[in-house]
């Protein structure tokens, strides 16, 4: 039995955690974090503080924010806690730390956690590789309430599309006299509205002609079952870091 600690309990996704656990038969949550001053959980206990965990858990997932990365990052390594890190916003800095705790204790983390986005993610490093010379815009869109932006998803596309094409660079929207289009950009654009679970286009445009490739989250459960599987995989592994990919391949 794989014992998890649900970082964000309280929260839409750490309740869809909670709610997706009957389908995981072999991961059972022991306890979780909130900060949130509503801390009632009918399940397990839930701590406003890592300082109060009284249990041992084997791994723990953390669809909060990226602001309590220090404290997780801390209570892993004193416990040995692995970890699957499913929050956006991550700076350069906040990764650095990530990988300094994989030194630690094995880390799982994606700015994605739906196994389709992931899919889609190497369509679109095959496009890529493909249709040289064809611009490349990102479209992504997501509720009222998400509050970075571009999502950690569309941040992760253009990073691989960089990684294939010298030169491609970010341009955020645009607006006014900006010019002709450079043809390294890679365009990203936000749209927040509603309650859109996600959505992330990717235009492949060319002479005379268009190639699309898309994902929809219909709903969010398919991040919490994505974050436990990754759980059952992280649980089985020392040290290091990985991702889905390392997932999907069997790695």
């Amino acid at each position: 039995m794989i014992k998890l600690l649900i970082v964000g309990a309280n929260g839409k996704m750490g309740k869809k955690v909670r709610e997706t656990l009957p389908s995981f038969p072999l991961v059972k949550a022991v306890c979780g974090v909130d900060l949130k001053e509503d801390l009632s959980c009918p399940d397990f206990p839930v701590y406003s503080d890592f300082s109060m965990v009284k249990e041992s858990p084997d791994v723990l997932i953390d669809f909060s924010s990226v602001k309590n990365l220090d404290k997780i990052v801390a209570y892993s390594a004193e416990n040995k806690v692995k970890c699957v890190l499913c929050a956006t916003g991550y700076e350069k800095a906040d990764k650095d730390k990530v990988l300094s705790l994989s030194k630690e204790t094995a880390v799982f983390r994606s700015a994605n956690m739906s196994l389709g986005v992931n899919v889609l993610l190497e369509l679109v490093k095959n496009a890529v590789k493909s249709l040289d010379g064809f611009d490349i815009e990102i479209i992504e869109k997501h509720h009222n309430e998400k509050k970075d932006a571009p999502s950690g998803t569309a941040v992760m596309i253009a990073d691989a599309i960089k990684t294939l094409r010298d030169g491609a660079h970010e341009v955020y929207g645009r607006e006014g006299l900006v010019g002709a289009r450079d043809k390294n950009e890679i365009g990203i654009h936000a749209v927040r509205g509603g309650t859109i679970v996600g959505e992330h286009e990717v235009i492949f445009a060319g002479n005379n002609e268009i190639v699309t490739l898309k994902h929809e989250a219909l709903d969010r459960k398919i991040f919490a079952v994505g974050a436990l599987k990754a759980a059952e995989y992280i649980a089985k592994k020392e040290t290091g870091l990985y991702d889905m990919s390392d997932m999907i391949n069997g790695r």
